[in-house]
């Protein structure tokens, strides 16, 4: 890269030099050349903060280091992020183009190398290679039958809310927002429930970036590996059987990795859309009125977090092909282009008001665009919307135990999410939900206690009692009835405004 320094030239501070900023300084985040980190405490803290400060230092594009001081470009420009994805030839997904690796700066052990690495999948492949991988990927994922997911997420849901309903206060991301998605991707994969918790381990140590990251992808390898094999000989309805059946023909590899590929993003961005969602709900009046008095469903209201609050921050890009000016920059060929999916949908050019509600609006880059679009977006929202309405059924008056400004946050390059999100309720008793069969088959409605015949909730150890209405029974209500008149249209992220032919205004 041009402008930016090399992983091997460490900042020896030199006689004379300035002495060290003090604690809390921005400065804290830069590595050689004073070129910005894209992980540490200081994105950790205040991430909009540091896009900010870039993009006035430097534009629609910036100069950035990775872990391990590796050099790479940050796109933080809604127009410049479409450019990316719609030019494939320009930015190949092959991380084999990667200069940084060619050279041997990047090795198989670094902590990003899981991720920009190449790997026998579809997000890592070009040209046709690319198309038949991802026609195996889309044609598998939509073989699901969306109401037997749901019914799914009810389960598993209702059984996570058993563990804590009784005590009246819980750490709700770790025992619920983190959970919840991987136990149904394990169902949609046919692997064993008690997998969940360790691939949950395992993949938050990937994303992380942490030096158990490695150590963490090979788990998750082994873990999957075993699972195709056991798949040829008792194939199911489930993922892992539709793909190795595909006429794709893919390769066990291939296989393997494409579920790895689903499991690590599908988890990731669901937990923090979850944990996103009820954080909004919970800390912000605004929000929190427009949820309550019904101008937003809760559909909609997933959206808006997707503006504001994107569960993947950032997203490989891919590799320039050749020499090119980029946004006033020169990106060399074999740079490394990384997507800022949470600065692109905070563009001025396209949004003069950050934070302003969007009204159903798809058009953000949450799930980025063009041919590596995410595939299972429709499924990470329906575990989301479902997961919180079942939440908020059983637990009605759930609050936070702190104050928000009290909530932290982790970072690495790739994300940012909550420490813990604590909260207290009126003790219930369990639920003991029917376990439906398997993804694709039907099953009897899981009814919470929010929704017996009645619409009333008996008390704990009151059989039949008349109980005060919940303050969100009547919220959901209005959430199913308003989804029913009218769900948000669908417009591809492709350009501000989709759909409408217009750029997302304020309000």
């Amino acid at each position: 890269m041009s402008d930016s320094p090399r992983a091997d030239s460490p900042a020896v501070p030199l006689p004379g030099s300035p002495p060290a900023p003090p604690p809390g300084c921005p400065a804290h985040g830069t590595g050689p050349g004073g070129v910005q980190r894209l992980y540490g405490p200081g994105v950790s803290a205040d991430p909009m903060g540091v896009y900010d400060r870039l993009r006035a230092e430097h534009g629609a594009v910036a100069p950035v280091l990775l872990e391990g001081d590796v050099p790479a470009w940050l796109v933080l420009g809604y127009q410049e992020i479409l450019h990316i994805v719609r030019n494939p030839r320009r930015f190949s997904r092959d991380g084999r183009n990667w200069r940084e690796w060619q050279e041997g700066r990047v090795q198989p052990h670094s902590p990003i190398a899981p991720v920009l690495a190449w790997g026998p999948d579809c997000t890592h492949q070009d040209g046709s290679e690319h198309q038949r991988l991802r026609r195996a990927v889309n044609e598998s994922l939509e073989r699901f039958d969306r109401r037997g997911l749901r019914r799914n997420v009810v389960y598993y849901g209702h059984k996570l809310i058993d563990r804590f309903s009784e005590s009246g206060r819980t750490e709700l991301l770790g025992q619920y927002a983190q959970q919840l998605p991987m136990l149904v991707l394990t169902n949609l994969f046919g692997l064993p429930e008690d997998e969940g918790p360790r691939l949950v381990k395992a993949s938050r140590q990937l994303l992380m970036g942490t030096e158990k990251a490695v150590t963490a992808d090979q788990y998750i390898q082994r873990t999957l590996g075993a699972l195709v094999t056991r798949k040829h000989e008792e194939p199911g309805h489930d993922l892992t059987s539709w793909l190795i059946a595909h006429p794709s023909d893919l390769s066990d590899a291939e296989v393997s990795h494409h579920l790895r590929l689903v499991m690590i993003a599908a988890n990731e961005s669901t937990t923090n859309l979850i944990a996103g969602t009820l954080r909004m709900v919970f800390t912000h009046p605004r929000f929190h009125g427009s949820v309550r008095g019904g101008r937003l469903t809760l559909p909609s209201a997933v959206e808006q977090v997707l503006w504001d609050e994107p569960p993947i921050s950032v997203c490989p890009g891919g590799f320039a092909a050749y020499d090119m000016e980029l946004a006033g920059h020169t990106v060399r060929r074999g740079d490394v282009l990384l997507l800022g999916l949470a600065a692109g949908n905070t563009d001025p050019g396209i949004r003069p008001q950050p934070g302003a509600i969007m009204h159903g609006n798809r058009s953000h880059l949450s799930f980025t665009c063009g041919p590596h679009e995410c595939p299972g977006q429709d499924i990470g929202r329906a575990i989301t919307g479902t997961g919180i309405e079942v939440l908020l059924g059983r637990l009605p008056d759930i609050r936070l135990t702190v104050e928000p400004d009290a909530l932290s946050w982790s970072a690495s390059t790739w994300s940012r999410h909550l420490d813990a999100l604590p909260v207290a309720f009126t003790p219930h008793g369990a639920v003991h939900p029917e376990r439906p069969p398997t993804p694709g088959a039907a099953a009897p409605r899981v009814e919470s206690p929010a929704t017996r015949p009645g619409g009333r909730t008996a008390a704990p150890g009151r059989r039949g009692a008349r109980a005060r209405p919940p303050r969100w029974r009547g919220l959901l209500g209005r959430l199913r009835r308003l989804g029913r008149r009218a769900a948000p249209r669908h417009a591809r992220p492709e350009a501000p405004g989709a759909g409408s032919g217009r750029t997302p205004k304020p309000g």
